[in-house]
């Protein structure tokens, strides 16, 4: 068995759970402070449900997905000697970033538990968008490798960024037309 090839599909694996679950959490995050401005008991149940909701996915999935994640890279970094590529520290750094972003997000988790999140739904949303850039960003440096020019990179990245907020914006709109 070639355990290069398993090493990489288990952090593939690993990933791309650790990103679904960021993904989803947030956006349960988002539900969470929607029913709390809500009146009523069924708004209550609603919320209560969601923190059961959410804490399941943040530990049975999303936790254990960014240790495999960082487990299984870095087995693949020592056994293969990877980290001598160039490209791999751009691809380090923004993993970095990703952590930062998983350990914040955790943040706002116990925040929302202890009913001191400060957060609103709009807020929540942009910051989902975070996840969805460093997914963009980690995905083309891995493909690309060193064929990526780093200004045109650069270029596509806050492009990206920038269609983004537009759609953010215009769903916006749309929303309050409802």
């Amino acid at each position: 068995m070639d355990h290069y090839l398993l090493a990489k599909a288990l952090h593939v694996i690993g990933f791309v759970c650790w990103f679904a679950g960021l993904f989803y959490v947030v956006r349960l995050f988002i539900y969470q402070v929607e029913a709390s401005e809500q009146e009523g008991e069924g708004y209550r149940m609603v919320e209560a449900q969601l923190k059961i909701m959410t804490r399941r996915l943040w530990f049975g999935i999303t936790w254990p997905s960014l240790i495999a994640t960082v487990g299984f890279g870095t087995w693949l970094l020592i056994q293969y000697g990877l980290f001598s590529l160039p490209w791999v520290h751009i691809k380090l750094t923004l993993v970095g970033i990703l952590v930062i972003y998983h350990f914040f997000t955790h943040r706002i988790y116990r925040q929302l538990n202890a009913g001191t999140c400060q957060w609103t739904s709009k807020s929540l949303r942009l910051w989902n968008e975070v996840a969805t850039l460093l997914l963009v960003a980690i995905v083309f440096v891995a493909v690309f490798k060193q064929g990526m020019d780093a200004v045109w990179g650069t270029v596509g990245f806050f492009g990206f960024a920038a269609l983004l907020m537009i759609g953010i914006k215009t769903y916006g709109k749309i929303r309050k037309g409802r």
